[in-house]
């Protein structure tokens, strides 16, 4: 006789959901609220059958099923392995995985452990050989959907950049994001701030010395509000954040996708001329570094000597026996020449240490060149001037900041009396108050910079005394001291091969000062 009352196996069901955004999540009744409801009335019409709910949750909310990389999959497969676990239940086989590699190894550890699995909207039995095919055929059409998302994004990302449109990511220092058209919109007093981290690396020639020039004005990386109120960055500048910083097209109104360089809607906030001079100088801080490490010279007029009639810079380069004692040759050859073939440039190369003397020799007749020291003088001048109307500018917008930075503080100045706002009400006092800090110091360096521009101006009798016996001094300078001392005298030199002239065009701060750091007590000549 069967005993009709004997109670039949408990089958503890663990349901699993995901979601691979976080878009709505948090909403009262989510996506993921509505396939767990799914498939907990799956698994009461299994009552029957003995099947339990666990009331554990496995919610993978943002992540996607491409990996195994989800916290509460991993934690899932461990209760599994701990025998806790008699029977998955999903709303659909690509919520455990879109990769079919992935879906395979966790169907072969159910096997193991003897651990069935259900998807509530596709029927089918994995211990039958053809619910297996089944499983398979339907994870292969998952995978595929995966995979031609993923082509659909990529394209829709391509075709947005070739458009010039900004395609979302981190706010970058100098902008704001306007959350209607999602479109990158000038913020002036921080485009000013990176149009002068631009300058200060072409006047410190490296990226130490402008993150310590940086860090000496207070200056912060971008901040800004998240749509829930968090504020987020403002943290120090690093060696990787300002070149990041540096090389980003976006600040010359382009934007890059895959090495592709496309025209931008929005505005460029730095000139293109000073742009291309900051990527040329970190191009050569990167070759010059590599030819110390390598022992080689970058050469005295290394990122100076440009080739005119090929519009292309001219690189150090040797020849000779590498034996012990044999005499090697130092040469400037041309770039586009080395790659294009020598027969293509009127003169390729130029001996290295006689072009070095006839620079030399050249700086020195300064002193007796009038025409060409009034025109320096006049250039410094400008300068000078440029200079204190970028300071002023900055100034003006700073002051500006400062008004409404004191007017945001005044206004979250009074407690509100509920404790969950009070608390992001402190937080946003802090954050300004610091903010208003470091704004009030760099308000004094500038104001301290503008008192003392003037006396930065050299004049005549300066730039004389900058480079009186620069010939003698030269023979007492070692290669590196050589290079350095011409990348601060000249801003450029531009070589002609077709009637072999060089045209030397002086770099006026520079002058200044050389005078400073090497004075001539015996100096006689009248300004």
């Amino acid at each position: 006789m069967i005993d009709t009352n004997k109670q039949k196996k408990e089958i503890r069901c663990a349901i699993y959901t995901r979601k691979s955004t976080t878009e709505g999540l948090e909403q009262e009744f989510s996506s993921l609220d509505a396939q767990r409801e799914s498939c907990s009335s799956y698994i009461a019409s299994q009552r029957h059958e003995g099947w339990v709910e666990i009331e554990k949750l496995y919610d993978d909310g943002g992540f996607t099923g491409g990996n195994m990389e989800r916290p509460a999959l991993k934690q899932l497969l461990d209760d599994i392995n701990a025998g806790l676990i008699d029977c998955i239940v999903v709303y659909k086989v690509d919520r455990l995985s879109r990769s079919l590699m992935d879906f395979l190894n966790i169907m072969n550890m159910l096997d193991k452990t003897g651990v069935s699995f259900v998807s509530v909207t596709q029927q089918f039995n994995t211990t039958s050989s053809m619910g297996r095919l089944t499983l398979n055929i339907l994870l292969s059409f998952a995978q595929f959907e995966r995979e031609i998302i993923s082509e659909r994004t990529r394209d829709k990302m391509s075709a947005a950049r070739r458009k010039g449109k900004y395609i979302g990511g981190r706010p970058i220092l100098g902008y704001d994001i306007d959350r209607a058209t999602k479109k990158l919109i000038v913020n002036e007093l921080e485009a000013e701030r990176v149009r002068q981290i631009f300058d200060l690396y072409l006047e410190c020639e490296g990226l130490i010395g402008t993150l310590e020039a940086i860090q000496a004005r207070g200056w912060r990386a971008k901040s800004w509000v998240t749509k829930s109120g968090r504020q987020l960055g403002g943290g120090l500048f690093y060696k990787t954040t300002l070149h990041s910083l540096l090389t980003n097209p976006i600040y010359i109104g382009k934007v890059s996708y895959r090495e592709e360089m496309y025209e931008g809607e929005h505005q460029g906030i730095v000139d293109p001329k000073v742009f291309a001079a900051v990527k040329k100088k970190l191009n050569a801080n990167r070759v010059s570094l590599g030819d110390r490490i390598h022992g080689k010279s970058p050469g005295v007029l290394a990122g100076l000597l440009r080739c005119s009639a090929c519009d292309s810079m001219m690189t150090h380069s040797t020849s000779g026996g590498s034996g012990r004692g044999s005499k090697r040759y130092r040469y400037y050859v041309c770039n586009k020449a080395k790659k294009r073939g020598h027969k293509t440039c009127p003169r390729p190369s130029l001996p290295a240490e006689e072009v070095e003397r006839f620079v030399v020799a050249q700086l020195q007749t300064l002193t007796i060149d009038e025409d060409l020291l009034n025109e320096t003088s006049l250039r410094v001048s400008r300068t000078i001037n440029d200079k204190g109307d970028t300071l002023r500018k900055e100034l003006s917008l700073l002051n500006e900041s400062l008004v409404n930075l004191e007017r945001a503080i005044d206004a979250i100045s009074i407690p509100t009396g509920d404790d969950a706002r009070e608390v992001k009400r402190l937080d946003s006092l802090a954050s300004l108050t610091e903010q208003q800090t470091r704004d009030l110091r760099r308000r004094n360096d500038l104001q301290e910079q503008l008192a003392k521009i003037q006396a930065s101006t050299p004049d005549r009798k300066t730039i004389r005394r900058a480079i009186k016996n620069l010939e003698g001094l030269w023979e007492h300078l070692t290669m590196g001291e050589r290079s350095r001392l011409m990348s601060q005298l000249v801003a450029s030199i531009d070589h002609d091969p077709n009637d072999s002239t060089l045209s030397i065009t002086l770099s006026p701060l520079g002058l200044k000062s050389f005078a400073t750091k090497n004075p001539d007590k015996e100096e006689s000549e009248k300004s």
